[in-house]
C-alpha cells in the first residue's frame, strides 16, 4: 500500500529526495508521515502532513528548516526533502499513513499502514 524509495548515501552537507508512493484510497483518506529508526534506537517522528486538514504540516525540532515534507495529489506521492544532512540523520526512513488527530499527529501507534523503510546513511 505504501512504497518508499530514494535512500542512499551521502556526505554531510548533502541532501536526499524520499518519495512514498501510496494507493488512491490511502491517500484520499489518511494523513501521512515519516519516521526514522537508527541502530538501537526508538522509532522516531521526522514530519507529517496532514492530508485531511488542509495539509498542514509539522516537524521533529531538530529537522526544521532542512527538511521539507511536501505532496504530490496527482501521483499520490508524499516527499521528504532533505537538505544540510548530518550524520545523526543516518537511520531507516519510513513512510506511515493514519487517520490521526491533531495531538496523535508525531505518535507512531496512531498510524495503520507503514513503507518497507529506506535506508539513509550521511557519511564522509
Amino acid at each position: 500500500l505504501l512504497q518508499a524509495c530514494g535512500g542512499g548515501l551521502v556526505q554531510p552537507g548533502g541532501s536526499l529526495r524520499l518519495s512514498c508512493a501510496a494507493s488512491g484510497r490511502i491517500f484520499n483518506t489518511y494523513n501521512m508521515a515519516w519516521f526514522r529508526q537508527a541502530p538501537e534506537k526508538d522509532r522516531e517522528f521526522v514530519a507529517a502532513v496532514r492530508l485531511m486538514s488542509g495539509s498542514r504540516t509539522y516537524y521533529l525540532d531538530s529537522v526544521k528548516g532542512r527538511f521539507t515534507i511536501s505532496s504530490d495529489n496527482a501521483k499520490n506521492t508524499v516527499f521528504l526533502q532533505m537538505n544540510s544532512l548530518k550524520p545523526e540523520d543516518t537511520a531507516v526512513y519510513y513512510c506511515a499513513a493514519g487517520k490521526t488527530i491533531l495531538s496523535t499527529t508525531r505518535d507512531s501507534r496512531a498510524y495503520e499502514f507503514w513503507g518497507q523503510g529506506t535506508q539513509v546513511t550521511v557519511s564522509s
